[in-house]
């Protein structure tokens, strides 16, 4: 099918956005992002822009990569649910923990079991949260602070999970060559949400 845009991005555009991933990801450019970038760079720039910014949040490294697993996992995307895996990994999060989220069930881990609960949580009722839910993850320590971090994390893997839906983003060698991340995808068995 032949592609439907009615121009191409300017190459200054391009290259720009390529040097500001390269800075990002340490000198790599992932395709999630090459693909985004040859058909807008404006997306791909507002991308990594708010990761940068999520990254500035409260949520640590470790807790942020269990949120975004989570979202990929719930969304079914192929590209993210393996890269955040490989990412978590490196984050801190144990392969038992990676493995029992990308299942669709809730870490040993009480902080974690309670992030991925509340990110679920947010994603099943696409953030109408009533009294009783917010007073429950107040008690389990998830405030407005978490919520609010989560909400945006949200709306960015919405947009980036779809966007990799869209073009059959392919998995960075980087991830594929790591067979313990390799072998979460397709997810065999029943998810337990």
């Amino acid at each position: 099918m032949p592609d439907q845009s009615t121009s191409a991005p300017s190459t200054d555009a391009v290259e720009e956005v390529r040097d500001m991933a390269k800075d990002f990801y340490g000198g790599f450019v992932p395709n999630q992002i090459k693909v985004l970038n040859e058909h807008s760079p404006a997306a791909a720039r507002a991308y990594i822009a708010t990761m940068d910014l999520v990254e500035q949040g409260e949520l640590p490294d470790h807790e942020r990569e269990a949120v975004i697993l989570t979202i990929s996992r719930y969304n079914d995307c192929h590209y993210c649910t393996r890269t955040h895996a490989f990412l978590g990994r490196q984050a801190g999060l144990d392969q038992e923990t990676i493995e029992t989220i990308h299942r669709g069930g809730l870490p040993e881990d009480d902080r974690l079991r309670t992030l991925v609960k509340a990110t679920r949580l947010l994603l099943d009722k696409r953030g109408w949260l009533d009294e009783d839910d917010l007073s429950n993850l107040q008690w389990e320590g998830i405030g407005k602070t978490e919520l609010y971090e989560i909400n945006t994390l949200i709306g960015l893997k919405i947009f980036s999970n779809y966007v990799n839906h869209i073009a059959q983003t392919e998995v960075d060698d980087l991830v594929t060559e790591n067979d313990d991340i390799q072998e979460m995808w397709p997810v065999l068995g029943k998810m337990d949400w």
